[in-house]
């Protein structure tokens, strides 16, 4: 099962695009809600590179990794990746005004289809929010 998640973002391609891969970016938009965070990120972009990020909630009740290897990249373009025995596809799509990320990946059993589609919404929506918000710095 495929799951589809996207949003726009007001900002320039090179902006969208260093958010998305700087591991100094990553950890302070990718969390799906205020009481979750990520601790630490590591990117090595490039096709056969590795990914990870940890992902802790801040009572520090539980936390998780999410890893994986980048299969393909195309640069202000796309990025595939695999994790585990799932694959995802970004798509950074030019638009009127600024950018529509698009992640499509592979859904996984635990968790129902509306779930995981939330919690991947939830967390673009907050890259997004990010990116807007630098954007207005500068």
């Amino acid at each position: 099962m495929r799951i589809t998640v996207e949003t726009s973002v007001a900002a320039p391609i090179d902006q969208v695009w260093r958010a998305y891969t700087t591991p100094a970016d990553i950890v302070k938009w990718n969390a799906a809600s205020d009481d979750w965070h990520t601790t630490k990120a590591a990117v090595d972009l490039r096709e056969g590179g590795a990914f990870s990020s940890r992902m802790e909630a801040k009572d520090g009740s539980m936390g998780f990794d999410f890893a994986g290897t980048y299969t393909k990249i195309i640069e202000h373009e796309r990025i595939e990746y695999a994790f585990g025995d799932r694959k995802a596809e970004v798509d950074f799509v030019p638009a009127a005004n600024g950018v529509t990320v698009r992640v499509v990946f592979d859904g996984e059993q635990t968790h129902s289809v509306e779930q995981q589609q939330g919690g991947w919404q939830a967390i673009l929506d907050s890259f997004a929010r990010y990116v807007e918000a630098q954007q207005k710095k500068s």
